[in-house]
């Protein structure tokens, strides 16, 4: 049979582990990709799951089922730390794109200017896979190999998106630019996590997408923020923060226009932590 929708993740597994197989969940990455190219032989369907989907507090984590919905997040009753993830849900394509889209999809599309991964790499996500042979868990950032590569094994699916709870005071923001305000693929997109006590920063996570390989954390900036009045953090973007970056020339723009966006982009987001 070459088109599956099981509906217990066993079944799926199961199929998966006969041969190779294109597994569909939202669609909105594998059809546009597949241009004029027929249809692949054999679709494992993971629609009808069950076990993937839902959103719920699961001991310290926060559990994403893969099948999640963009549409979903937005409506999830989630704490401020997702406000990030909602405003990065919010520009994933269309109204129709987030209703069919799906976080893990978004996630093993694997793209370097992918919305969703600056986000969840802020919020120190991982990914929980499974295969017959059992299941084990990666940081996002140890999942996405480089562009449009995973660390997948075959036979293996994303299950969930795991991200642990904050406690405390946290903000957390998205931006990205573009052409134009929506519909578009990002030029530059950032997204930061931060943690205040008293108004000062106790814990910050920045993340950076369409500028390297992958997108990426920025630890210098992060270190940077540290200890700082939330009014101040501003002043403290400097471009030395961004120089590891791998920026490149392509027809959205040029590399030195998106080291210069990034920074931009940056104290614009820091901005708006200040209440």
């Amino acid at each position: 049979m070459g088109y599956v929708r099981p509906r217990e993740l066993t079944e799926a597994l199961a199929f998966l582990a006969e041969a190779p197989a294109t597994v569909l969940a939202g669609g909105t990455d594998v059809f546009p990709a597949l241009g004029d190219r027929p249809a692949p032989g054999r679709v494992l369907d993971l629609t009808a799951i069950a076990a993937l989907k839902g959103i719920a507090q699961d001991g310290g984590n926060w559990r994403f089922g893969a099948a999640v919905t963009w549409a979903e997040v937005l409506r999830a009753d989630l704490p401020p730390q997702f406000d990030a993830l909602k405003q990065a849900a919010r520009q994933v394509g269309s109204v129709q794109i987030q209703t069919t889209g799906t976080l893990a999809g978004n996630l093993c599309n694997a793209s370097p200017a992918a919305d969703g991964v600056p986000v969840l790499l802020a919020l120190d996500a991982s990914v929980e896979l499974a295969s017959t042979a059992g299941t084990r868990t990666l940081p996002l950032a140890g999942f996405i190999a480089g562009p449009r590569r995973t660390a997948l094994a075959p036979g293996e699916i994303v299950t969930a998106i795991r991200v642990p709870v904050l406690g405390g005071e946290v903000w957390s923001g998205f931006g990205k630019l573009g052409a134009r305000a929506y519909l578009v693929i990002s030029i530059v997109s950032l997204a930061g996590v931060i943690r205040f006590e008293a108004d000062r920063v106790v814990a910050a996570r920045l993340a950076v997408g369409a500028c390297s390989p992958v997108p990426v954390r920025l630890p210098e900036l992060e270190a940077a923020l540290s200890g700082r009045h939330r009014a101040s953090l501003v002043q403290a973007v400097e471009a030395v923060h961004f120089a590891a970056l791998q920026p490149i020339d392509d027809v959205r723009a040029t590399a030195a226009y998106r080291r210069e966006a990034v920074m931009a982009l940056a104290r614009r987001m820091l901005d708006g932590s200040a209440p």
